[in-house]
């Protein structure tokens, strides 16, 4: 996909204060029993198309909203994924600013998570 100048400036200025991981740690994580919230910030339409398995959906057009209905606790662990880590990135970022402290976005997102063969559920 094709990003405009000012979407990647956006995204590369919010990379420079978040924390990032990889869908091969998210995995590892899970498969180890790590506890943490994962979430889907990507748009309805997506979601329902699939997301990864033990994901919850707050797309990026919500999360500020109701993220504190969601994860009240501002310590808790966050990890974010959209199709490739540029809109989790700056939701990330959005939480941090909200005062989450433990907030990463998961680079590579969903098109990495699947193209490792990776667990999805589908609706």
């Amino acid at each position: 996909m094709e990003h405009s100048p000012g979407f990647l400036a956006l995204v590369a200025d919010a990379k420079t204060r978040v924390r990032e991981t990889t869908p091969e740690e998210v995995h590892r994580r899970q498969q180890a029993g790590s506890r943490f919230h994962f979430v889907d910030v990507r748009e309805d339409g997506e979601w329902e198309k699939g997301h990864a398995r033990g994901a919850v959906h707050l797309s990026k057009g919500i999360i500020e909203r109701d993220v504190e209905t969601t994860v009240a606790d501002r310590d808790a662990e966050i990890i974010l994924y959209c199709g490739g880590g540029f809109r989790s990135a700056l939701a990330a970022d959005a939480l941090q600013k909200m005062g989450y402290r433990h907030v990463f976005s998961m680079d590579g997102g969903w098109r990495q998570w699947t193209a490792l063969g990776y667990p999805v559920e589908r609706g």
